[in-house]
């Protein structure tokens, strides 16, 4: 049975590729945006102002943070404070000393297909692409030291729904579903006597959402502007610091809790904002 139901699909995707030249002259005059598509989408990530953002402390490794770190003398290691960006000083003066995050470009291509009944047009598409962004946040401990905690997109893939209204060969459309996306982590310090360990997983779930403008230019090729907005659950990544060189009277493994220290990020989403221009061929 399922021979026979493969056959029957198969054949009506070839009547349909095989209709007269009339009949999709006709299709493509009524519902300009029916049928699949293949683009690509490109322009500018920013992100935002992720203040207050600051990296927490496990001191004794019991899986909960927001422990504090202190010295011998009991002064808190990390009261020089924190920054939400990268540095490579070792000290945060009157708020300097600290770069913003790093907008930039992104580049995607993309698959889809969309279905016109009168001026209602509802669809899905498929995407696979890259951001240049990069989101940082600094520690700077009394040593003085500072410690970096980065993550930027690998690569990011998404499937969204897509709905619009469309007016002649104008289309007005929002769009939302489920993205996965690889994230790089990185962590460096000033510190080079403790030693560090990273861990966490790196591919991560999350949500897309936005909307958008497409016009047709010719009866097969479209362009358009769109926004969509990011967001990834990020809350696993873990470096933990041991002793290294560093002597046992080290803030980071003072007794009674000698194994170490574990830090992550205060910010456990990574979000980010994109404005694209937008580029389809529809067969």
């Amino acid at each position: 049975m399922r021979t026979s139901l493969y056959a029957g699909l198969a054949g009506a995707v070839i009547l349909g590729l095989t209709a007269s030249p009339a009949f999709a002259q006709e299709t493509t005059e009524d519902a300009p945006f029916n049928g699949l598509y293949v683009g690509a989408a490109g322009g500018y990530d920013v992100q935002p102002n992720d203040a207050g953002s600051s990296i927490l402390f496990d001191r004794n490794l019991d899986g909960r943070f927001g422990d504090a770190v202190t010295t011998a003398a009991g002064a808190n290691a990390f009261s020089s404070g924190f920054c939400n960006g990268a540095t490579t000083a070792t000290t945060l003066t009157g708020g300097r000393g600290c770069r913003k995050d790093k907008d930039g470009a992104a580049y995607y291509g993309r698959v889809g297909m969309d279905t016109q009944r009168g001026n209602i047009v509802v669809g899905v598409v498929g995407e696979f692409g890259k951001s240049e962004i990069t989101d940082s946040v600094t520690a700077f401990s009394t040593t003085p030291a500072s410690y970096v905690m980065t993550r930027s997109v690998d690569w990011e893939a998404s499937i969204r729904g897509r709905a619009g209204y469309a007016v002649n060969t104008t289309l007005f459309y929002g769009t939302f579903g489920a993205g996965y996306a690889k994230i790089d982590r990185d962590f460096y310090s000033t510190n080079t006597g403790n030693a560090y360990q990273q861990s966490g997983k790196r591919q991560q779930f999350g949500i897309l959402g936005g909307g958008g403008i497409e016009q047709k230019v010719t009866p097969n090729i479209s362009v358009g502007m769109e926004y969509m907005f990011h967001q990834y659950q990020d809350d696993d990544f873990r470096v933990r610091v041991t002793q290294g060189t560093q002597p046992a009277t080290n803030p980071f493994v003072l007794a009674p809790n000698t194994t170490g220290t574990d830090f992550r990020r205060s910010d456990d989403k990574f979000r980010w904002h994109s404005l694209r221009a937008t580029a389809a061929f529809r067969f």
